[in-house]
């Protein structure tokens, strides 16, 4: 009976982690504080048909739009990690790489959420938002975008 109940708790300290679940061992994923937006390159026309201009305050990251089909490219602008819980000036301006016109463009607020991908009680903490570059309205939420081929 002794011998049955050492195991158990022999795995539990080897594991790092107390039988109350104190002292759990952080993982190491890694996050940067930024804002993204996701689009669908289809939505854009042929390869690389346009050009996304991200701009976060006055930092723009920039790319072709992509091949339609992939599903999905992105954009990222990177903030300092020490930026908090700020709300900043978002500017996305889509350009037709055959003729050089304006596509789309939008500006918003971002509201910045703290992320832990390690939990609350690890590094690193992270601020993001993210967004969707949609061809008819510009700037939207990300949520409910599906891959459609």
């Amino acid at each position: 009976m002794r011998r049955t109940l050492v195991v158990p708790l022999l795995a539990v300290a080897l594991s790092g982690c107390s039988l109350l679940g104190r002292n759990a061992p952080c993982t190491l994923v890694g996050a940067e504080s930024g804002i993204s937006a996701v689009w669908r390159p289809a939505d854009f026309g042929g390869q690389d048909a346009a050009r996304i201009r991200l701009c976060v305050n006055s930092t723009c990251k920039e790319r072709t739009s992509g091949a339609p089909d992939d599903p999905f490219a992105s954009l990222f602008v990177r903030l300092p990690d020490d930026v908090g819980a700020s709300t900043l000036p978002v500017r996305l301006t889509v350009t037709s790489a055959q003729s050089g016109d304006t596509v789309v463009e939008d500006s918003t607020r971002a509201r910045l959420t703290e992320q832990h991908p390690n939990g609350t009680s690890c590094p690193p903490t992270a601020w993001t938002a993210a967004f969707r570059a949609d061809p008819g309205k510009g700037l939207v939420p990300p949520e409910g975008m599906t891959v459609q081929r």
